[in-house]
């Protein structure tokens, strides 16, 4: 029988995935105060963004390290949700570094508070996202791992609202001037947040361990079950590396690219509205009108990845079929309170109902099959894209901010293809994997030198996320025939009742 879902503590899972997205979202609204207040250089303040992605890096080669020291995976021998607790634990002590920071408005203390919260994430993504695509029927892990996100983009939504609200005393930013000391508390309270999660998972019937011990093929010829039996002859099998693995290094390459272009287009955003948009009194358009298109921007991979999402339930076919309409649509909902309640003007993001149909019907395409998925949106990305590039005014805005919508399954997607076959190597695969998120730190660099007025300007430098794309739709069609050659069949599974 295919293994169900257990909800109860996936719940527990997901917390996680909020607290990597408030923290990591609410790092644009740390940048402009401590730039303002400490009088830092453009480059100096993107140093918080920096120090927080490179963490990731950092902590998994950490990882790799001392796991060959060790003589075996560390996960396999602290466990699963031990690990995790951990990681929030290394958290929680970087939070404690926000206080003196704020104290003494030290820079260089407050970026090294975000560095440690960075590896602390780093170790709980490794272990949290193989649990998420393991926690349950097989065929729906990429599904359950976009609901996963979708909690993660809940965090990005709701962070820079509550840190706003924190720092300048209303989430409008206009009731005081913003105050590096107040930075401190929101951090506090999470780093509390983290220490009583950290000892949720210590206590949670969460699985401490996954079995990788024999390497399996996934036989999709049993009507709607998946069972598992040893690949036997298969070359891979006796591979002693996972870097013996292409569909990984391919994969690692697909997960620096997808958070480069992620994180890279969301950045650029603001220079390109400013750049190329009107204020409602004329001259440049404001900063504070700025922020809700971001919000936007994040929301949208809000919405992609509760809609895929839906596939994880084990609902029919025809619930199914109507979820896929109203998950991006509810998503949408909470992007439009939110921001209400932040006292934005949201009549100017209904049109983006629209927008919204194009991630359906991509969603409705792709039925479940993560190659077929990633091939799907990649070429949407392009085209959203270029049709940024060509046009100008809202309407390049609107199909910048579809970027995410298109980003929003990519993580599941990639990473899913990417430890597909690994066995026993999943774990150090993973770490491989969160490694990679570095992509967030220097992509979005590479299209700032070329955002230059220089050099291609800020609207043809978005270029720069076509070239992503482009080797994300590469890797979405070589990896479906590398695992089809190890015995890995995602249209058969699409076949056999899959979503």
């Amino acid at each position: 029988m295919s293994q169900q879902t257990k909800w109860s503590q996936f719940a527990v899972l997901v917390s996680v995935f909020f607290f990597w997205g408030f923290v990591a979202a609410s790092n644009d609204i740390l940048i402009p105060v401590f730039q303002e207040k400490l009088h830092l250089k453009p480059w100096q303040s993107q140093m918080i963004a920096f120090a927080f992605y490179a963490a990731y890096t950092v902590g998994s080669v950490i990882y790799f390290l001392v796991s060959k020291i060790a003589g075996g995976d560390i996960l396999n021998k602290i466990g699963y949700k031990n690990g995790i607790a951990l990681g929030l634990v290394i958290s929680a002590l970087g939070t404690l570094l926000f206080y003196p920071a704020a104290q003494t408005e030290s820079f260089f203390i407050m970026i090294s508070g975000l560095f440690i919260v960075g590896l602390g994430f780093s170790l709980q993504q490794t272990a949290a996202n193989p649990l998420a695509i393991v926690m349950g029927d097989p065929k729906t892990g990429s599904q359950r791992l976009s609901m996963a996100g979708g909690i993660n983009n809940l965090g990005t939504t709701l962070g820079p609202v509550v840190v706003s609200l924190a720092i300048f005393g209303s989430v409008t930013g206009g009731a005081k001037v913003a105050d590096i000391g107040a930075v401190k508390v929101p951090y506090l309270i999470l780093g509390a947040a983290f220490i009583l999660v950290g000892i949720i998972f210590k206590f949670s019937p969460i699985p401490n361990q996954i079995k990788h011990d024999e390497e399996v093929e996934l036989d999709f010829d049993k009507g709607s079950e998946v069972t598992a039996k040893p690949m036997g002859s298969l070359a891979s099998a006796s591979k002693r590396s996972p870097l013996s693995y292409s569909q990984l290094w391919l994969g690692m390459i697909g997960i620096f690219i997808y958070v480069g272009v992620e994180v890279a287009t969301a950045s650029n955003l603001p220079m390109f509205m400013k750049k190329h948009l009107t204020g409602p009194n004329g001259g440049a358009f404001p900063t504070e009108h700025i922020a809700p298109f971001v919000s936007l921007y994040w929301a949208s991979l809000m919405m992609g990845r509760w809609t895929s999402s839906v596939g994880a339930f084990n609902i029919s076919a025809s619930v199914k079929s109507v979820l896929r309409f109203i998950m991006p649509y509810l998503a949408f909902g909470v992007f439009l309170l939110i921001n209400k309640i932040a006292s934005h003007d949201i009549t100017p993001f209904y049109v983006y109902a629209g927008v919204i149909v194009a991630l359906i019907i991509g969603d409705l395409l792709s039925k479940g099959n993560p190659a077929r998925q990633l091939l799907i949106f990649s070429l949407c990305g392009i085209t959203a894209l270029i049709i940024g590039m060509m046009a100008d005014g809202m309407v390049s805005v609107y199909a910048f901010i579809s970027v995410g919508l298109f980003c929003s399954t990519l993580w599941p997607c990639i990473f899913t293809l990417a430890i597909a076959g690994l066995g026993r190597h999943t774990n150090e695969g993973a770490s491989f994997l969160i490694m990679m998120i570095c992509g967030g730190a220097f992509i979005p660099v590479i299209q700032g030198l070329l955002a230059d007025e220089h050099a291609l300007g800020i609207q043809a430098s978005f270029v720069v996320g076509v070239f992503c794309f482009a080797y994300l739709a590469f890797y979405a069609i070589r990896a479906k025939a590398i695992l089809k050659a190890q015995g890995i069949d995602y249209d058969k599974l699409d076949s056999a009742g899959g979503h």
